[in-house]
């Protein structure tokens, strides 16, 4: 059975986005977007709110032709996975192998996660939130960057509880730290 995976890079103090919506001081450095591709080379679904969806989109055109490695790999990997769109307002998606559904349901989520060939990752916070507090995220990785931004959008939801086992660590280079953890 596939993992449904929850991953975000977060300042310090818990937060995905700052209090004006930006999250610049989260751009991955080359050493911890190589890492980034690694785990999601395992993965064959996203799963996105549409915020994300809309983030995100620009990996299918952008010409990464010039950029280094890392953002070229990435735009592979992304173009080669298959998207999920939770949104009441999309029409239509705007890139290839995409698809919008009007409703989270964690349900639909629990079936593809028995038939998926590979692992299923969430993203975005919004939509996390939901699929945490249902139960059905088996492995959270948070990428602690060192920047404390005082508010904005939280990587985890004010009042879940979970108890998580730390399965693994890292330390990158630019004070970034992995953490990924599975419920116990």
């Amino acid at each position: 059975m596939a993992r449904l995976i929850y991953s975000a890079i977060a300042s310090l103090d818990g937060y995905t986005a700052d209090p004006a919506g930006n999250f610049d001081w989260a751009a991955p450095g080359p050493d911890v977007h190589a890492f980034v591709n690694d785990l999601e080379r395992e993965a064959g679904t996203y799963l996105y709110g549409r915020r994300m969806y809309e983030t995100m989109a620009v990996w299918e055109t952008m010409d990464v032709s010039g950029e280094p490695e890392p953002m070229r790999d990435y735009a592979q990997i992304w173009r080669g996975a298959e998207k999920v769109v939770y949104s009441h307002t999309l029409t239509g998606a705007s890139t290839p192998r995409t698809r919008i559904e009007r409703d989270f349901d964690p349900e639909a989520v629990r079936r593809m996660k028995e038939t998926a060939a590979g692992d299923i990752t969430i993203g975005g916070p919004t939509l996390a939130a939901h699929a945490l507090r249902a139960g059905i995220v088996d492995e959270i990785q948070l990428f602690l960057v060192p920047a404390v931004v005082g508010g904005g959008t939280r990587a985890l939801p004010d009042g879940l509880r979970l108890d998580l086992e730390l399965l693994d660590e890292r330390r990158f280079a630019s004070g970034a730290v992995y953490l990924r953890y599975q419920s116990r």
